[in-house]
């Protein structure tokens, strides 16, 4: 493995560096003769805001951003408000759901704030765009770009190759994205742009845009995608399988635990860049990669805490210190315990009874059976829900300002 360079180093040690865990670098020589101009780079990352947060995936080539951020070149980091509204293909065997716009301005307003995580904020080595500064374009400039690119060419895409095979429908709008993210190389001068493998096109066919623009070609550099928590597919919102950067720490620990043993490998090194401990049987591999995503995220002690607080509930079978407060009435009067349940951890009526029938209901740790029960014997008590969802209750009214945390039916882990 290539050492780490400084912004002293010559232009084959950084590119060898900075090219070392990455997929594709194109062309073969590209990001070395950049380097060699001996000019900071522009490197563009473009994300479409579909979703609110960003997830662990997006933090790989984050990451990747960072190095080059830390050898003295400036991250342009584009926040896609408009092509949000187009729908990014890749990967897909239908056409995106539309978004409206007031969501997708919602969700772009969290992404730079969560970018900044990972990214040095330092105006010299970080310029944030959204591209709608340049894609509410007059129809004479969309003609233009529409020119750089031919039917033919578009359609040789694999995501669009597979669906007309299979007689998907594909939307003109569709057609449209890869020369609007092409663009985006445009506006901002890329010299760089980094992007998942299923970004390869996009990101080749913005080097035939910017020459038709009369523009020097970005280099470009895919990463691996990191796998989802399912251990099978992408991590991706779409697919609830992911880890937020802006989850609690218990939620990072106890949804890392939940990783099959296959995506170890995986996990270790696009997150850590590093192997699985060899001396570690998987579980306590699992353990010391959910330490080190909470720490990243949060710090030393939120992961010791994350973990005793796991520990507690799915290993001791205790409550956990923290959990939401549900109120179960003013009176004291009876409480119809299927009904409490779907307020509490928001299950339906049947499978409420049908929890209730097979012990899966505790309250303060001991089984119970009974459809309705008095108020007044509930109030401070723990309700909990199969293996990890647990809620205390309370007369309406009361406080209890110690208890608090995340909704009673926040995930956690499916296997360990």
């Amino acid at each position: 493995m290539a050492s780490v360079p400084s912004e002293s180093s010559t232009a084959a040690e950084q590119a060898a560096w900075l090219a070392r865990n990455a997929v594709d670098c194109l062309p073969a020589d590209g990001l070395e003769r950049k380097l060699a101009a001996g000019r900071p780079l522009r490197v563009k990352l473009g994300i479409d805001p579909t979703a609110a947060d960003i997830h662990l995936g997006f933090t790989v080539v984050l990451q990747k951003l960072r190095e080059f951020q830390d050898l003295g070149h400036k991250v342009v980091l584009i926040v896609g408000d408009y092509t949000a509204r187009v729908g990014d293909p890749s990967g897909r065997s239908s056409t995106r759901p539309v978004l409206e716009p007031a969501q997708i301005d919602a969700n772009a307003a969290t992404f730079a704030d969560q970018a900044l995580q990972v990214l040095d904020a330092d105006p010299a080595r970080l310029e944030i765009r959204f591209n709608g500064e340049w894609l509410d374009m007059t129809m004479a400039d969309l003609f233009g770009l529409l020119r750089t690119a031919t039917v033919a060419q578009i359609l040789e895409r694999d995501d669009f190759a597979k669906r007309l095979a299979s007689n998907q429908p594909i939307s003109l709008l569709e057609l449209l994205y890869p020369l609007l993210q092409g663009y985006d190389s445009v506006a901002v001068g890329a010299d760089v742009e980094l992007g998942a493998t299923d970004q390869k096109f996009n990101l080749l066919l913005a080097r035939d845009v910017q020459r038709a623009y009369g523009q020097p070609e970005q280099v470009i550099m895919t990463l691996p995608l990191l796998l989802g928590t399912d251990g099978a597919r992408k991590m991706s919102k779409s697919l609830d399988n992911y880890i937020g950067v802006t989850d609690t720490a218990v939620q990072m620990y106890g949804r890392t635990l939940s990783i099959p043993d296959s995506a170890l490998e995986n996990w270790y090194s696009m997150l850590l860049g590093t192997e699985p401990p060899a001396a570690l049987g998987p579980r306590d591999a699992k353990r010391a990669l959910a330490r080190a995503i909470v720490q990243r995220f949060h710090d030393r002690a939120a992961a010791a805490a994350a973990e005793e607080d796991f520990d507690r509930v799915h290993v001791r079978r205790q409550a956990p210190d923290q959990m939401p407060v549900v109120a179960v009435g003013a009176d004291g009067g009876t409480v119809h315990l299927p009904a409490l349940l779907g307020r509490a951890f928001g299950v339906s009526t049947s499978d409420a009874r049908r929890s209730l029938a097979q012990g899966a209901v505790r309250l303060d740790g001991e089984p119970v059976t009974a459809l309705d029960l008095p108020g007044s014997e509930l109030d401070g008590r723990v309700l909990q829900l199969g293996k990890r969802r647990f809620a205390r209750l309370r007369l309406d009214g009361d406080q209890d300002p110690g208890v608090s945390g995340a909704p009673a039916g926040a995930p956690g882990p499916e296997r360990t």
